[in-house]
């Protein structure tokens, strides 16, 4: 017996929009409506199927590599699941991806400090930076995450980003940055 294949996708469509319309819309930003239906799902699945969250995170990235906003979803459920390893993969793939947009160097220790606040890209490539030395505290890689927060320090001196939290952390299990 063939299945009405369109119709469960019709019905799954539906159902997901019900979910959608009782829960907390994030604001993902200017991302396209297509990528944005995909977090906005994978959000809502994250709640009870994390591989089916991490598909339609990784098909988002996959549609549109240049939207910031998906490598940290991507990054955020695999730190929180304890995958480090890909949660460090996908950190540094959109930290290479932010600052490319923002026009810096691939490499995070020649960027030198802007007299502006950062904006946009920049903003979320120093956020990634902090995201990537608390990975690094998680795997119980202290020196790496130190430099990264030495870094932070000098990138962004208010600690606009939250690197503070880190280092606290850092600090609260013997390493100091």
């Amino acid at each position: 017996m063939r299945r009405n294949r369109s119709g469960a996708a019709f019905a799954w469509r539906s159902a997901m929009n019900d979910v959608l319309a009782d829960s907390d819309v994030i604001n993902f930003g200017g991302v396209p409506p297509q990528t944005n239906a995909l977090l906005q799902q994978g959000v809502v699945a994250y709640r009870t199927d994390r591989t089916g969250a991490d598909g339609l995170f990784r098909q988002a990235l996959a549609a549109a590599p240049e939207q910031l906003p998906v490598y940290f979803c991507l990054y955020k459920i695999h730190t929180y699941l304890g995958n480090l390893g890909q949660a460090q993969d996908i950190a540094e793939a959109g930290l290479a991806e932010a600052a490319r947009q923002a026009g810096w160097s691939p490499d995070w220790q020649v960027w030198t400090r802007s007299a502006a606040e950062p904006q946009g890209a920049a903003r979320f490539a120093l956020y990634t930076l902090k995201a990537l030395a608390f990975i690094h505290l998680r795997q119980d890689r202290p020196d790496e995450a130190r430099r990264k927060l030495d870094a932070l320090k000098h990138l962004d001196p208010a600690g606009l980003v939250g690197w503070p939290v880190v280092a606290a952390l850092a600090e609260g299990s013997g390493e100091t940055p």
